[in-house]
């Protein structure tokens, strides 16, 4: 007896039907050119590689979410990718190896251990960009309105960008001296906007009042652009490090003020996504009545360091599937055939070949198998008449039946 959910995925992993495939492979094409047109080459890293540097740089999260196997001819650990970004790194830092400025860009499915974004997926098509060898915040820009462009070929419509920049709170820390147990604690209260028990914790560690001042802001220092120039003010002392960080949001805002005149931005200095991870801007798409960022991506300096060759980097990241689902620039379109007889004289084979060459789509009928044309989408028909095979709307081929 054959079992009745034999035929179930596991929680999270999905398959693509069509049309659905035909929408997302068109999707894709569109924005490799997008890509090229910008200057970004592809690469195709492998699905899966040695463990230790598959989770270079990338933190305690991206381990979490990694599929573990030991690879049966070395005995080494392997993983299986959960996110292409520390892969494209490697590419840079240890192959290409190039001097300036490197624009990549990358597309492929990654395989999670647990669900972590929209539509709950442990299995989305990743695609993303990184710019390599390029520490300002030009290239910040660049990426980020790479990601602006990317949501609207996809179709896209209202746009919500957060910006952030995780090395405000990194500075904080540091001309504080907190030992990385506090720095912890107060970091998952930042993520919640505990106040109070920010408040609480800063008073235990009898911390000098301005600098508990500049953590307790931290949690209010969140809303529109405006609140940079209330960030100058209440971490006017913070030192040089946080005022660069807060002239690079600034710079980020002004430039998308002038490209995205209507664009709503919203400023988060308490975001500190991937903060072991990214070194600088954090932004993040959101579209409304989706609680998740469509797509984000950040700054994340000294990625090569462990493969010899440290790089400024910066980048961004989505899934096809859920631009693809959101989006309106791949409706579903109907695509229409011809419907041939079967493997038959030279004259029709020649005929059917050289209609495929011309990009039509042609479908031979099969002995035996007795299907409508039209049931396979197919509108017109191969038929012989006059001396030779024509192309004939389907009702009309009835006709001369």
């Amino acid at each position: 007896m054959i079992p009745e959910d034999r035929w179930l995925l596991p929680e999270g992993i999905e398959e693509i039907l069509p049309p659905a495939t035909h929408q997302l492979e068109r999707l894709r094409r569109k924005l490799l050119d997008l890509y090229q047109s910008w200057g970004y080459e592809r690469v195709i890293p492998p699905l899966i590689e040695f463990l230790d540097s598959l989770l270079t740089g990338a933190g305690d999260d991206l381990e979490l979410q990694t599929f573990k196997l030991t690879d049966q001819l070395s005995g080494r650990m392997m993983g299986v990718r959960a996110d292409m970004t520390p892969q494209v790194a490697r590419i840079d830092a240890h192959l290409l190896k190039r001097a300036g400025p490197v624009r990549l860009c990358y597309m492929g499915t990654v395989l999670r251990t647990r669900a972590d974004g929209f539509g709950g997926s442990r299995s989305p098509y990743q695609t993303g960009v990184e710019l390599y060898g390029h520490c300002g915040h030009e290239s910040d820009l660049e990426v980020l309105a790479l990601m602006l462009e990317t949501l609207r070929v996809a179709g896209i419509g209202e746009v919500h960008l957060d910006l952030g920049h995780v090395a405000i709170f990194r500075e904080l820390v540091r001309q504080t001296s907190l030992d990385p147990e506090r720095e912890s604690i107060l970091f998952e209260a930042l993520q919640r906007k505990a106040l109070p028990e920010i408040h609480a914790r800063l008073a235990e560690w009898a911390l000098p009042t301005f600098c508990a001042d500049w953590f307790s802001a931290l949690t209010e220092l969140n809303g529109g652009p405006e609140v940079l120039d209330e960030a100058d003010m209440q971490l006017a002392r913070s030192g040089h490090g946080v005022q660069e960080a807060l002239t690079t949001l600034r710079r980020l805002v002004e430039a998308l003020r002038r490209q995205w005149p209507d664009l709503p931005i919203h400023v988060d200095l308490a975001e500190l996504r991937g903060y072991r991870y990214h070194t600088g801007a954090l932004f993040s798409a959101y579209v409304p009545g989706q609680g998740q960022a469509v797509a984000q991506g950040g700054r994340y300096d000294e990625i090569g360091q462990v493969f010899g060759r440290a790089r400024p980097a910066t980048g961004f990241s989505t899934d096809l599937a859920t631009l693809l689902l959101l989006g309106s620039a791949m409706p579903a379109i109907a695509e229409s055939g011809i419907y041939a007889p079967p493997t038959g004289a030279v004259e029709l084979e020649e005929r059917v070949a050289r209609l495929r060459r011309q990009g039509k789509r042609v479908i031979r009928a099969l002995p035996g198998a007795e299907v409508e044309p039209c049931a396979l989408g197919c509108d017109r028909m191969l038929v012989h008449q006059q001396g030779e095979w024509q192309v004939v709307p389907l009702a009309d081929s009835r006709s001369t039946r």
